[in-house]
């Protein structure tokens, strides 16, 4: 007899309260916390995650606090997570909740799906871990594992195969306990149902996985080739190093776009426009001394970067690339919202003496 989708919910319950990991915004019950928490996990690994997580909720342990930072402050304590989208949307988002809705975010997910930067998997996660709410989630753990349970035969990042697996857990997401649910869906995708090599013999949906059953594992999920990252686009750029009195010059981005709000050794396309750009005489040695290679999910990174003399006082052009340009004392450098990429570069500034 097949399992009903009722029995494979119990199954993933009882599985999740068995082995669940203890991570610091479990059994906490707060949304706010769980929000934070599952914006950070999106592309990083929970290992990463944790210590961003407990700065961030030691700096900013409530919605009010968080909606009166500055965006500068926000950014510093997520830099180094990536994808920066991320925490400006968090930072709106929580003043929309201070002047909305009382500083709370809602039970809905169809309300919670209206705010900056919350997206369906997002609403669900809040919805159901948070407030109890019978809301299906899918992230990439959750569509791996239900590929191969329902053995599904289409790309998973597809809109059809999307579509049916936001479907499926529609359906299996049960009225007691969602959030147990989702979050078990989740780490039997995370910690059993893995990429490669997965454990299924400790598997507590192995007798009802159509891929394990008809011994095709291996061939699910069905997904297009990743680009590789020689294919990707090259981005390159050449950057000043300027130090002083003690002090190293920044540049402030533009709130939108790549490392939208950001501070960053001043860039451009090109050497020579580096000297309109900041408005000194600039005096180049022959090479540079740095070269700053990076991939990202989508693009590759090639900084060169230039320790250069220069003489007059800062006059920026600024346009639409940067929104301030100023002079930074060192010592407050780790206070600043910077890429990964500003802070290699710095970190290495002694091989640009």
């Amino acid at each position: 007899m097949t399992p009903s989708f009722q029995d494979i919910a119990e199954h993933v319950v009882r599985d999740y309260r068995k082995r669940k990991r203890e991570l610091p915004w479990r059994n906490c019950g707060d949304a706010y916390s769980i929000w934070i928490s599952e914006i950070m996990l999106q592309q990083t690994r929970i290992a990463a995650v944790i210590p961003y997580y407990q700065r961030w909720l030691a700096r900013f342990p409530t919605v009010e606090s968080l909606a009166a930072a500055e965006l500068d402050d926000v950014l510093a304590h997520w830099s180094g997570l990536g994808y920066y989208s991320r925490a400006r949307n968090i930072h709106a988002c929580a003043k929309e909740l201070v002047a909305n809705y009382g500083a709370r975010l809602p039970q809905s997910a169809k309300e919670l799906r209206a705010l900056p930067g919350i997206g369906p998997y997002t609403a669900g996660a809040i919805s159901s871990i948070a407030y109890g709410q019978q809301e299906a989630l899918v992230d990439g753990n959750v569509a791996r594992l239900l590929s191969r349970v329902f053995a599904i035969d289409a790309d998973i990042k597809s809109s059809a195969a999307m579509k049916e697996l936001w479907r499926l857990c529609a359906e299996l997401v049960p009225a007691r306990a969602p959030g147990d649910f989702n979050q078990g869906l989740m780490e039997l995708g995370s910690l059993v149902c893995t990429p490669q090599n997965p454990k299924c013999s400790s598997c507590a949906l192995r007798s009802v996985c159509q891929a394990f059953t008809s011994n095709r594992v291996e061939q699910f999920p069905i997904v297009k080739k990743r680009i590789r990252d020689s294919d990707k686009t090259l981005l390159e750029s050449h950057a000043l190093f300027l130090r002083r009195r003690g002090k190293i010059l920044l540049a402030h981005r533009q709130a939108k776009g790549l490392y939208g709000g950001l501070w960053e050794l001043p860039q451009s396309c090109a050497r020579a426009q580096l000297g309109a750009l900041t408005g000194m005489s600039l005096r180049f040695p022959r090479a540079t001394s740095l070269v700053h290679e990076q991939v990202l999910s989508h693009r590759r990174l090639k900084i060169h970067v230039w320790p250069t003399a220069a003489s007059g006082s800062l006059r920026p052009t600024l346009g639409s690339s940067y929104q301030d340009m100023r002079w930074h004392a060192i010592e407050s450098l780790a206070e600043l919202g910077m890429s990964a990429a500003t802070r290699a570069i710095l970190k290495r500034s002694a091989e640009l003496e």
